[in-house]
């Protein structure tokens, strides 16, 4: 999954050079911002037959974290932008069960982002990229009680490919620092599957990520 997250970067850096053009020598071409960031995922899921579970009952726990970007403007209108962060942890529930383990992903997502106002104080932009997830320390498992007498545990899979897209704006404070708000809508699925293999369900994770905070241009 690491080749398609390259392979996605040098086609985002070599198109946004083909649609922009060259940029001025004197602009600054890296910002880097942190912000809150609240992970919303979407909570759908396949029905799970053999647990007698219809479908949307697989729920992942929204949470806070910090989040770090690095962005490479190609001009005054396109760049590129990286957004990084560290493990997040998420619980995993049943209705009626309660809690049933938990997970920890590290989402990566690269955009070509286009701004519509790069000179203004409010610089409002939209990007469309790639989301490489990376699940990790899962410990899920079906209780006796909800799994037919025998608890059941139950595995991810442990890489996610999916698109992603996002909008915001940047408000200029000063010549080099800026306020930010943004809204990434990203796809994030894996199979749900036995001990043995044997695939039971799909969750489809999808989060919003959206958040505030703010960045320095250099």
């Amino acid at each position: 999954m690491n080749s398609h997250f390259a392979i996605f970067a040098t086609l985002a850096l070599a198109a946004g050079t083909l649609l922009a053009g060259p940029a001025q020598a004197d602009d600054d071409r890296w910002m880097i911002r942190l912000r809150a960031l609240r992970i919303a995922p979407a909570d759908t899921s396949d029905a799970v037959p053999a647990l007698g579970l219809p479908s949307d009952q697989i729920h992942v726990s929204s949470k806070w974290a910090p989040d770090f970007d690095v962005e490479y403007f190609l001009s005054r209108a396109w760049s590129t932008e990286l957004l990084l962060t560290v493990p997040q942890r998420h619980d995993v529930t049943l209705p009626g069960v309660g809690t049933i383990g938990s997970f920890k992903h590290l989402p990566p997502t690269l955009t070509l982002k286009y701004d519509f106002r790069p000179d203004s104080v409010l610089r409002p932009y939209v990007g469309a990229g790639l989301n490489v997830t990376f699940i990790s320390d899962v410990n899920i498992t079906v209780p006796a009680s909800a799994a037919g007498g025998q608890a059941l545990p139950l595995k991810l899979e442990r890489t996610s490919v999916g698109p992603a897209a996002q909008a915001g704006i940047d408000f200029k404070l000063s010549d080099r620092w800026f306020a930010n708000i943004d809204a990434k809508y990203v796809q994030i699925r894996s199979d749900v599957k036995l001990g043995d293999g044997t695939r039971v369900s799909r969750v489809k994770v999808d989060p919003w990520l959206l958040g505030a905070g703010g960045g320095y241009r250099f």
